[in-house]
């Protein structure tokens, strides 16, 4: 009788630790919603099927809502890594422990667009006085945070400046928004504005650049503090080793807008974090 105790208490512990192995086999993977859903997903597939491979785990794309939903799952143990912006990854470091991994190289020298609707004869922020105004998700490094503080730079008060200020929610929004008339101007991340012209999908009849915020620190591949190490180790490895010289590579490199991913630190999102609190962004 006690060998059966004993044999049902040791299945039980084995049946425990396999559903942890289970649990732990699974890297559950997010990203801040800048764009429609649908092109994440299309972003992201050719990614997740490398790092299945390179890890030797099953890798699952989790969508969320917005860019809180993203911080709030990474720092909570919801989801083990997510795509975030600058903003978002110093958001996340404020509420708990997160390591930034890698970032493409494109983000160690990123910028923001700024832009007009030509029906409205805009050509500069000048002519956005008085007029609408759109940023992208209150969240959003490129299409928020850093046009705001460059704005302000220039003592352009947002809130002041022009006649009203909203919000679009993504970057792809924010061009529609200004092609359509809802606004007649607005701020997105360069890097989708120069993949929805080079798509065809930028009326320039409709909407122009008017203008270029400097250069910034951006997004990066971001994961929760209590992950493995070894395993953070392989994933910074993984993304180090995509080559744009091999096929394969290369489609998931263009699908993520990036020559190559470099390793990225803390330190560099210091001055992210600064223009935060200097726009009250950050308390």
């Amino acid at each position: 009788m006690s060998f059966t105790k004993k044999t049902f208490a040791a299945a039980v512990m084995l049946a425990a630790a396999s559903v942890a192995l289970a649990e732990e086999a699974v890297l559950r993977v997010s990203a801040i919603p800048d764009e429609a859903p649908t092109e994440l997903q299309r972003k992201f597939a050719p990614l997740g099927s490398y790092l299945e491979k390179e890890l030797g785990m099953k890798v699952q794309f989790v969508p969320v809502t917005d860019y809180a939903a993203v911080v709030t799952a990474l720092t909570s143990d919801k989801i083990d890594m997510a795509w975030l912006g600058g903003f978002t990854y110093v958001q996340a470091k404020e509420r708990g422990k997160v390591v930034p991994l890698v970032q493409r190289e494109e983000d160690t020298k990123f910028t923001s667009k700024y832009i007009g609707s030509v029906a409205a004869g805009i050509n500069s922020l000048k002519d956005l006085k008085g007029k609408s105004f759109a940023f992208g998700s209150a969240s959003s490094t490129s299409g928020h945070l850093m046009p705001r503080y460059f704005l302000q730079k220039q003592n352009i008060k947002p809130e002041t400046y022009f006649k009203n200020v909203a919000y679009s929610g993504a970057h792809d929004a924010t061009v529609a928004w200004v092609a359509s008339g809802k606004v007649e101007g607005g701020a997105l991340n360069a890097s989708v504005w120069d993949k929805l012209v080079e798509a065809g999908k930028v009326d320039a009849t409709k909407v122009k650049v008017i203008g270029t915020t400097p250069t910034f620190y951006d997004y990066n591949w971001t994961v929760r503090g209590s992950l493995d190490a070894k395993l953070q180790k392989k994933i910074t490895a993984a993304f180090l080793k995509l080559d744009p010289k091999n096929p394969e590579h290369q489609q998931i490199l263009e699908l993520q807008r990036a020559t190559r991913f470099v390793g990225t630190k803390p330190e560099n999102y210091k001055g992210i974090e600064a223009a935060a609190r200097e726009a009250g962004l950050l308390k």
